[in-house]
């Protein structure tokens, strides 16, 4: 095979000889016909022969996460399991999630990449800015509240990924960065060709493990990691018996994550997100406790059972007295106020009872007859929901997914603003991503927040300007479920719930949203 010398932008030959030799992949070489110029790598998954890079994109000028995928093409099965992996990274940059970079471009041979370059393929994705996962650890493992936590976001996106029929490829801890607000994020996409989902449920399970002891229990890890004991009947040692202070429960969900028997597995990502968020509240309630202190030694020796008979303290005895009365007033008091309160509950009772308040839209004020309400065939999930902002930072975007979790007990939540809307900003919202155009019928907004005003945009994509965006629907919220209907929609892939005025309390919040199709 005729090779040629991949050359830099300015025609010098890049650093580490000849495309394809050993070591010709360095900072400073041009890879993707000239296009991206490497600056540092951040690991390599010897699995698939793939290298993670930060480059420089010298068409576009930004800094891109590159996989680089280096091989022959002379090499059948090599060659074949690269287009696999190109394949699905191809067919994942339509998902959309905070927890995941956004997959820019996918280069292959003769589409981007020369014959000559020594390289099967490129996946080209957003720069994550952050820090190594392997760095976060270096020191010492994490306390096992805040791994779990960290863990939510990157699990809630492979379940989103699921949904859709992807699979992330969260397998290996060089590909995920710990990100700016804290969220574990899969910075290098691009998952190996055989990959199934219950690959990245045992991905989540070792990044568990990984957080919580400093050590990787699954194959093919990187050298800077030290590798997980195994016990004498081959199974993994679990974290709590490497470090005791690991609670039980939490150390369970790694190890069931990463077995594949059949009783007592964790096999899917929605049943390890669940049993993650429970172990994580115990994990919390766990570390907020107080210490015990030993009682201080008393006049009797400090003993707790005695033969004695207690002493005849006037003063105690009028001190006991005084207690018993204030507590006997307390009680009076606290048994009133029930009172009040079941009496203006079973009385007249002005608040939400729980129905579903359904909003038409207005007439247009063209004097036309309003289109009629669609009727609604069923809802829809979307495949990634983001948080929407236009000025300051974003608010709580790794709870951005609670909205569309499917419990209301869970929600997204807005900043407490100091001013309503627009002083600071024009507003806030979030950003639902279909896996292709629908028609909607409505939309149901669970809200615990009374008085927030919304408007239900189009996008023609998942990161338009405002101004690009279409309102087809507004509503001001009750406490409780509203319908909002929408007469005039077209079919859309991207729907925005944009808040435009504030709940009470200058902060609102959203804890289910319902997309329903049109029929």
């Amino acid at each position: 095979m005729t090779t040629r010398r991949t050359e830099s932008l300015t025609g010098e030959l890049p650093p580490g000889g000849e495309p394809g030799g050993e070591g010709f992949l360095l900072p400073g070489a041009v890879i993707g016909d000239g296009r991206y110029r490497l600056l540092a790598q951040f690991g390599h998954d010897i699995r698939a022969g793939a290298h993670m890079w930060r480059a420089r994109d010298g068409q576009l000028r930004r800094d891109v996460a590159l996989t680089v995928l280096v091989g022959d093409p002379q090499d059948g099965p090599h060659a074949q399991a690269a287009r696999r992996t190109l394949e699905r990274a191809a067919h994942a940059a339509a998902f959309h999630h905070p927890a995941t970079a956004r997959v820019l471009d996918v280069l292959s041979l003769g589409n981007g990449i020369s014959p000559g370059e020594g390289l099967l393929g490129i996946i080209v994705a957003d720069w994550s800015t952050g820090t190594d996962l392997i760095d976060v650890i270096a020191e010492h493992p994490l306390p096992a509240a805040n791994a779990a936590r960290l863990l939510e976001p990157l699990a809630s996106a492979v379940e989103r990924a699921h949904h859709a029929g992807l699979v992330l490829g969260v397998d290996h801890p060089q590909r995920i960065r710990v990100g700016t607000d804290g969220m574990l994020r899969l910075a290098f996409p691009g998952p190996l060709p055989e990959a199934v989902p219950r690959d990245d449920v045992r991905g989540l399970g070792a990044i568990l493990y990984l957080l919580l002891t400093g050590r990787w229990p699954l194959p093919g890890g990187p050298e800077a990691i030290p590798t997980a004991p195994v016990a004498p009947d081959g199974s993994i040692v679990p974290p709590h018996v490497l470090a005791p202070f690991i609670p039980a429960e939490l150390a369970t969900v790694a190890i069931r994550s990463l077995e594949d028997t059949q009783i007592g597995g964790i096999h899917t990502s929605a049943t390890l997100l669940a049993v993650l968020d429970e172990a994580a509240r115990s994990a919390e309630r766990t570390e907020f406790l107080g210490p015990v202190t030993e009682p201080a030694d008393d006049a009797e020796g400090g003993a707790v059972w005695t033969t004695r008979p207690p002493a005849r303290d006037k003063s105690r005895r009028r001190k006991l007295a005084i207690g018993v009365t204030t507590l006997a007033i307390a009680v009076v008091a606290i048994l009133a106020w029930l009172g009040t309160m079941l009496i203006d509950f079973f009385g007249e009772d002005t608040g939400s009872d729980g129905s579903t308040v359904v909003v038409e839209q207005p007439a247009p004020s063209d004097g036309n007859t309003p289109a009629p309400a669609p009727k609604p065939a069923g809802p829809l999930q979307p495949a990634s929901v983001e948080v929407f902002n236009v000025g300051g930072t974003p608010d709580n975007p790794r709870r951005a997914g609670f909205a569309t979790d499917g419990d209301p007990g869970t929600e997204w939540r807005t900043d407490t603003y100091k001013e309503q809307f627009p002083a600071l900003k024009p507003g806030v919202g979030l950003m639902a991503s279909f896996a292709e155009s629908v028609k909607f019928a409505s939309v149901v907004i669970d809200s615990p927040s009374p008085n927030t005003v919304v408007e239900i945009r189009t996008a023609p994509s998942g990161e338009p300007t405002l101004e690009e965006t279409k309102v087809i629907g507004k509503a001001t919220l009750q406490e409780g479920k509203t319908e909002i209907q929408l007469n005039n929609a077209e079919p859309t892939q991207y729907v925005l719930i944009w808040i435009t005025q504030l709940g009470d309390g200058n902060k609102s919040a959203l804890g289910e949203v319902q997309f329903l199709r049109a029929e």
